[in-house]
């Protein structure tokens, strides 16, 4: 499964889903490709904003090795899941995949976590140190809910694991 996370800039939350995912797909012993992309181009090649990176180092991930890219229409034929961190975001996805854009494959992340009700990851940036750990909190449950809802062998397996 090849599964794309997109946020604006490509520095703060998606860059967090990534690592969190990819961190969480390794350890159920799945063989899924993650990334993450932005909308914008304002921060392309860059890495992820330092908050990001140190928040998911205090949770064991490293997400330093990342830059950021532009989303582009052509992901939408590479990946089998895109997921938006916020819904003007999905707006934007829907704007530049144009004809390539397929609703089947692209939703907001947080609808795996609370099905149907369409709410977006708060975007950081601007704001202080506990809103990354905020972030962070809220991406890591949803992909938890993606492995759960993806990968049942996994759910059963973390059933499992005494608390």
């Amino acid at each position: 499964m090849k599964i794309l996370m997109v946020c604006l800039g490509n520095i703060c939350r998606s860059p967090l889903a990534e690592g969190i995912l990819q961190e969480k797909a390794f350890k159920a012993g799945l063989s899924w490709s993650i990334e993450s992309a932005g909308t914008n181009s304002y921060h392309t090649g860059d890495a992820p904003h330092q908050l990001s990176q140190k928040v998911a180092k205090l949770n064991g991930i490293d997400i330093s090795h990342q830059r950021a890219r532009k989303f582009v229409a052509n992901d939408f034929i590479v990946y089998d899941k895109i997921y938006a961190l916020a819904d003007d975001v999905l707006d934007e996805i829907r704007r530049i995949a144009k004809d390539n854009f397929k609703p089947e494959k692209a939703d907001l992340l947080l609808n795996e976590l609370y099905p149907g009700e369409d709410m977006s990851v708060s975007d950081p940036y601007f704001g202080a140190e506990p809103g990354y750990h905020e972030v962070y909190d809220l991406i890591d449950k949803a992909c938890d809910a993606i492995i759960n809802n993806y990968a049942p062998a996994y759910k059963t397996k973390k059933q499992e694991q005494p608390k």
